[in-house]
């Protein structure tokens, strides 16, 4: 029987983006499998997915972990694309870097080896990080898809989030590198930070970054400039890239950079109703300012974003807002 345009997995399903793009497959006609971590106490609630219009019918849930590569075996069969948005965070480095690395490239290979043996799969789609990019040592403002991150750097200077950074930027690596061994279509997409609606619980760590003005806390700003994009731009480009002919590759996806000063501005004019810090209170605050990823690779295959930075926040700020975060 014929299943709308196609059957596709999508990994980490529980996420913040893993979670939109389902939905965005939904909406788009497809039919998903999702994978997410063994529950043995049944605790987790993902009725967030279970709700999504036509997930009764087109949503299928498998258990699998990044620990055990061969667990995402049955849940890659008979499809036709994989976005592969599961990744360990650790911020914090509370397991040593180079296991957090090895689960992560392991995780991605093993899935690669089922795309392989599935022989349905015709394009796998990886959800990089700008942090795969950005710490290269070079005093560059805007970045391409020839950049990578340093990895000797990251382990040497450990800046935040350097475990995460260096798991990224080896992993995109590995699975550039296994399908171009072995055949199968492999893309990568690049993102910043994701701001705009979400379906999932928690709220997004991204977006808590992103609104760290909004929502009061000044000793939380570790950015004064951000590269972004709208959650659902994400989900359109990986579902882009799936339906059309693009060369196989890395691709950055982030059409936004957005100052401390700006969002100060656009925050204060906007929305009166919250204490925002003003641009000469912001100009003692020290953090990084983070590169431009030039997003034209993607623009010339085609892809169109579709939202603005006001866009963006007013998503993000309503949905915090209807989930008692603001």
């Amino acid at each position: 029987m014929a299943e709308g345009k196609g059957r596709v997995c999508v990994t980490g399903g529980t996420g913040f983006l893993g979670s939109w793009i389902i939905k965005s497959l939904l909406e788009n006609g497809y039919y998903v499998n999702t994978t997410i971590r063994p529950d043995p106490d049944g605790k987790r609630d993902i009725s967030f997915l279970t709700n999504l219009p036509d997930a009764t019918e087109r949503l299928h849930f498998f258990n699998a972990d990044l620990s055990n590569p061969e667990s995402f075996s049955t849940a890659v069969e008979g499809c036709i694309g994989i976005f592969h948005t599961a990744s360990p965070i650790d911020f914090a480095v509370s397991e040593p870097e180079e296991i957090v690395t090895k689960r992560t490239v392991d995780g991605a290979l093993g899935i690669l080896k089922a795309c392989v043996n599935s022989k349905t799969v015709k394009r796998f789609i990886y959800t990089s990080s700008g942090s795969a990019v950005s710490f290269n040592g070079k005093d560059k403002q805007v970045l391409d898809e020839t950049d990578w991150s340093d990895v000797d750097l990251l382990r040497t200077v450990k800046p935040f989030a350097w475990s995460y950074a260096v798991s990224k930027t080896l992993a995109e690596k590995a699975v550039l590198e296994f399908g171009q061994q072995n055949g199968i279509n492999v893309v990568t997409l690049i993102l910043p930070f994701i701001v705009g609606p979400f379906i999932c619980p928690k709220l997004p760590d991204s977006i808590d970054k992103a609104l760290v003005l909004v929502l009061g806390k000044k000793e939380q700003i570790g950015v004064i400039r951000f590269h972004m994009v709208h959650v659902d731009d994400v989900a359109r480009a990986h579902i882009y890239l799936l339906e059309n002919h693009v060369p196989r590759g890395r691709y950055n996806c982030s059409p936004f950079i957005v100052t401390i000063e700006e969002m100060s501005k656009l925050f204060s004019a906007k929305y009166p109703e919250f204490q925002i810090l003003s641009v000469d209170e912001l100009k003692e605050v020290k953090g990084a300012r983070l590169p431009h990823l030039n997003s034209k690779k993607l623009v010339d295959a085609g892809f169109e974003f579709k939202y603005s930075v006001g866009d963006m926040f007013d998503d993000a700020i309503q949905c915090c807002k209807e989930k008692g975060y603001l």
